[in-house]
């Protein structure tokens, strides 16, 4: 489906999910509606991965944690199924990623126990209305997203290196966007890094674990963002034994506005 031709309603959109007609990334979609990184983890698991999140606040913005057992995020997005409302899930288990699938249905358990948590796309919409051009959504690209050196701190069962989203700014332009992301903290707020990618461990732009490789030209700086794939990251270090989150890119539409988000 052309993604011109998609509703802009995140409930339409959710429906296209639900029933198959769209699995691939959201970038882009229900312009002015909070997208949420997902990540579920059994009852046993569900305190020290609150409190990771509590403890590492800017890569896991908690939007809504669901009851155990409970598929339905009333809070976010009343109606909607955690199950099925996201293009595609990855099933971690001891630390290695064993499948990618658009339905988990039935991988559901009466324990699991899911976190909604803010995304970076979020507040691009807020970067472009303050005149800020980011060229992976011109090229139609996923935003690039990298593992740094930098250690999130530890929380029970949970620890592992922080990820990050990069978008080349414009030298003149680098104060505007620290200032309009902060605005939205639980999306990710300000930058945690500007210039050199040397210094948070990133040794080729070119070659992001996830997103697309985008250009930093002259006159830019590669800015960077804490990301909500750090989750995936942190599985792959920690090895629970089960855990399930969004493809990097495939998230879960809220019906929450992204301006109820802002901070004065």
């Amino acid at each position: 489906m052309d993604r011109d031709a998609l509703p802009k309603k995140p409930a339409e959109l959710r429906a296209l999910v639900r029933t198959g007609e769209w699995d691939t990334t959201t970038e882009g979609l229900a312009p002015g509606f909070v997208q949420a990184n997902l990540a579920i983890v059994p009852k046993d698991l569900a305190f020290d991965f609150l409190l990771f999140c509590q403890r590492n606040s800017q890569p896991c913005p908690v939007l809504e944690v669901l009851e155990p057992g409970a598929y339905e995020p009333r809070e976010t997005a009343p109606g909607a199924d955690i199950r099925t409302d996201v293009p595609r899930y990855r099933i971690y288990e001891h630390g290695e990623l064993v499948d990618e699938v658009t339905d988990i249905s039935d991988r559901w358990q009466d324990d699991f126990v899911s976190f909604l948590l803010g995304c970076s796309f979020s507040f691009e919409s807020a970067m472009l209305a303050a005149g800020i051009p980011l060229r992976h959504l011109q090229a139609g690209n996923d935003v690039p997203v990298y593992v740094t050196n930098r250690e999130t701190t530890a929380a029970g069962a949970f620890s592992g290196p922080l990820v990050v989203s990069m978008r080349p700014i414009h030298h003149t332009q680098v104060v505007r966007a620290v200032q309009t992301t902060s605005r939205f903290p639980g999306v990710h707020g300000a930058p945690v890094h500007i210039g050199d990618p040397r210094e948070i461990g990133i040794t080729d732009l070119d070659d992001p674990q996830w997103g697309a490789r985008t250009d930093v030209r002259d006159g830019e700086v590669p800015v960077f963002w804490a990301c909500g794939v750090t989750p995936q990251a942190v599985a792959l270090a920690s090895k629970p034994p089960l855990m399930i989150t969004h493809a990097a890119g495939h998230m879960f539409l809220t019906d929450l506005q992204d301006a109820h988000l802002a901070v004065l």
